[in-house]
């Protein structure tokens, strides 16, 4: 429970973060979910006079469009204030295997903007518990030759051993 001697923001943080919200999470692949819809609902049941802005880009001199293109990809952008602080999620566009799309369509891109608040708002302690170690590299599974090896030079060892001890006893 927020001490008394917090301030408003860390009283709002700490509330935020201690909410168990496992019970809205979605498993996909190895990814795990909050849907943008339950992180709002939360959110704003501890934190109402929170807002949050979808960031629109320029295309050209008449046109703004809420996601960017760069060389390397999409982008959208989101950012949600709480308390006067802003925290800002850039969001890239994925498809469902969390692949940069090449092309996106208007579904892609509001599917992103919305896993972008869902992110903005986990900044401000909703689920952050749920992105830790997402940013961690992935390890490349080990090839049925390197598992043979392993496995090979595993029994060498143990008939090693087992040799070793039997001249003790």
């Amino acid at each position: 429970m927020p001490s008394k001697t917090m301030s408003k923001l860390q009283k709002t943080f700490e509330e935020l973060n201690e909410k168990n919200v496992n019970e809205f999470t979605k498993k996909k692949g190895a990814f795990t979910y909050l849907s943008w819809a339950w992180a709002v609902r939360e959110f704003l049941s501890v934190a109402p006079e929170a807002t949050w802005v979808i960031h629109e880009f320029q295309l050209d001199e008449y046109t703004t469009a809420p996601y960017m293109k760069t060389p390397t990809g999409y982008y959208v952008k989101v950012t949600v204030t709480v308390d006067g602080v802003d925290r800002t999620q850039v969001h890239p566009v994925l498809d469902n295997r969390n692949q940069p799309i090449e092309e996106p369509n208007a579904f892609h891109i509001n599917t992103s903007i919305q896993r972008g608040l869902a992110k903005a708002i986990a900044l401000h302690g909703l689920g952050l518990y749920i992105f830790a170690g997402e940013d961690l590299p992935v390890e490349d599974p080990l090839t049925s030759a390197e598992i043979k090896a392993m496995l090979s030079l595993a029994d060498a060892i143990s008939s090693s051993k087992l040799e070793s001890v039997s001249k003790m006893v």
